[in-house]
Formats: structure tokens, sequence, C-alpha cells
């Protein structure tokens, strides 16, 4: 089977819950992909189970030449991936092994142990394989673990070429901040004076110098911003037939599903609105969604107990949480992002087609 299909496979299981536990992470999906991508994965002397590291175990060793592990893999739980590098460094680093994969069989990160930095800064790339398309996910695969370019090299070579792509964009990153707030700080004259000409083009007067170094000034002092609240009305309001205002995600409150147009007041009112309709229309819809491996990264937007909407910070579980649906609680402190994340998670479970038979408007 093509690797693509196969990918496909492994992303609809996902969504269905497939993979109960590590060891269905293990069979059904990595070795899947391994065997996929060229591996002889019924070869111990290629594709080593349980090999040993050190004073532990790491799930796969991939060798190349033969009992020379080039790359090792280690298994997780769906969504039990985080806080796994460092003992999977660990093994890595100190038998020289020039690449390291932690998945749960959804996420894959993949890193170069013996680079610079601390594991996140190591993490030449990030997959997540309901986040990205087949397409995305399979030229991924295929450059940094498929047999034949482990086998010549390239696929270490294409690992460090990213990551010295990756970190230098890292560092340009960190310094830019840095480099305005020392311009603005030393009031470089230049600076001064592209101000002044741009104030003159706005409003027709030109400040003086020290007009200017003073709002310069004014800039070097923190801003500390007013605490957000989401404000959400106890009952949705009722929908009403209107004409769609914008199909962008950045500038949406209300929906339109299958020729209905429902107009709310805000993002968050969007998504509790969406789940009020699915699950009008499939009193299954909520149990499956919350059922889902994986919603946010490290949060539930809908979960039986508000206490798993964000874990770890029961302040915000008390505080940005709404009881709806007959017990189902649903996060509120939300970006627009994320919601439609929320949003598109539901049209997979609902199979609709986001963006056709349920579009943000």
């Amino acid at each position: 089977m093509p690797l693509t299909s196969d990918i496909d496979d492994i992303r609809n299981g996902l969504r269905a819950g497939r993979y109960k536990n590590e060891a269905s992470v293990s069979q059904g999906i990595i070795l899947r992909l391994l065997n996929s991508l060229g591996w002889p994965i019924f070869d111990s002397s290629h594709v080593s189970p349980e090999y040993s590291a050190g004073a532990g175990r790491v799930d796969y060793a991939l060798c190349h030449p033969p009992s020379k592990p080039v790359i090792l893999v280690e298994s997780k739980d769906v969504g039990n991936a985080l806080g796994a590098e460092r003992q999977l460094f660990e093994y890595a680093f100190h038998q020289g092994i020039p690449m390291a994969i932690l998945t749960d069989g959804q996420e894959w990160s993949f890193f170069l142990p013996g680079e610079q930095g601390t594991y996140h800064e190591r993490c030449v790339y990030k997959l997540d394989l309901l986040a990205r398309t087949t397409e995305e996910c399979s030229r991924v695969f295929e450059r940094y673990l498929k047999h034949s370019e482990v086998a010549c090299g390239a696929a270490i070579a294409n690992a460090k070429a990213d990551y010295g792509n990756v970190s230098k964009k890292r560092q340009i990153a960190d310094a830019l901040p840095q480099a305005w707030m020392q311009l603005v700080a030393e009031q470089d004259e230049i600076l001064v004076e592209l101000v002044a000409d741009k104030v003159e083009t706005l409003c027709g007067f030109k400040p003086e110098p020290d007009a200017v170094r003073t709002f310069l000034d004014s800039m070097l002092k923190p801003v500390v911003p007013p605490p957000s609240t989401v404000q959400v009305p106890a009952r949705p309001p009722r929908p009403d037939v209107v004409t769609p205002r914008s199909t962008e995600s950045s500038d949406y409150s209300g929906f339109s599903l299958n020729g209905q147009h429902y107009r709310e007041g805000s993002a968050i009112e969007t998504l509790f609105r969406v789940f009020e309709v699915l699950s009008q229309s499939d009193p299954q819809f909520l149990e499956r969604y919350a059922a889902l491996p994986k919603h946010g990264r490290k949060r539930r937007y809908l979960a039986h107990n508000k206490m798993d909407l964000y874990p770890g910070r029961s302040d915000l579980c008390e505080q940005y949480s709404q009881q709806r649906f007959g017990g189902w609680w649903i996060g509120t402190n939300y970006s627009r992002s994320t919601i439609r994340h929320a949003i598109e998670l539901a049209c997979e479970v609902g199979g609709l087609r986001f963006g056709q038979d349920l579009r943000l408007i």
C-alpha cells in the first residue's frame, strides 16, 4: 500500500480513537509507516525492537549498516509523549546516535541530540498527522525516515541542513526585538527624524526632536494589559438567516451550515452554537468529540469534568469554563485560532467538510 494511503488510514484511526495504548501505536502506526518507508521490519538487524541503550531501553533502533543504530524511535501512548525527551536524548547522545524520534503516533518530533540548545531547540521538525495534509506528512517522513535516504546518509544531512535554517531563524527572531529596543533606547538621530517625518506626513505638523525622544522613552516602559475576560450569555441567541459577512478566520462571529446562517455575538459563542446544532442532530456527537485522543496541545475543549479543560491550572478551570448541554463543560479562554481549530475538529467528528458544509462568517 502506498505511503499516502497508510497515512490516510492512520489519520482516520487517530480520529476514531483506534489506538488505545502504546502497543497499538507501536504496531499499528510506527511499524506500518516504517514498512511503507522501505524498512525491513522483520529483520532485527535493521529494525531492532527493545534496543538496550545504557541503563535503559528504547522501543526501536533503526540500523544502517546492519546492527549499527543511526536513529532511535521512542513510542508513547497518544497524548502522553510530553516530557519523554530527556531520557531519549541521554540514550542517543551518549551512544553517538545522530537522530532520535519521539512519537505518540499523532505527533512526531525529530531531534538531533548532538546539536546545541535545549531539547526544544534541537527539534528539527514537529509533525502532527492530524494538523498537516497527507502530502506534507508523506514529504516529511520520506525526507527524514525513508530507508534509502537513511542508508545513503541523505536523511541525516537533510535534518542537519534544516536544523541550521531553523537555528538561524530562531537567532534572528530573538535578536530583532533586542535590536529595536536598543535603537529606541539609544534614540539614534536617524530614528528620531524618521518618526518626526512620519508624524508630519500624518497630521501636517512636525514635532520637535525632544517630543519624539519623550515618546521613545515611553516605549521602554512596560505596559501591563488589563486582564481579559470572555462574557458569554446564559442562553445563545436564536439563529437568524443572514448574508455571510466574512469567511476569514481572523474575523468571524457566526457560521453557516448547509445553507442555514447563524449570527452569534463572538467567536466563543460561535463554538457553543456549533456544538449545540451538531448535538441536536446527532445525540452521540458530544461523546465522540470528548473521546478524541487530542483536542488542543494541553487543553480539552469539551469534558465531563471542568478540571480537565486546563490541566494543572485549577484557577483557569474555575474562571474560564461554562457548563452546557446537560452537564458538559466547555472552556472559554481561547484565541480565535484555537476556537477555529475546535470547530474544525467538530466538523471531522460530525462528518462535515470545514469551509464547505460549515463555513465561518
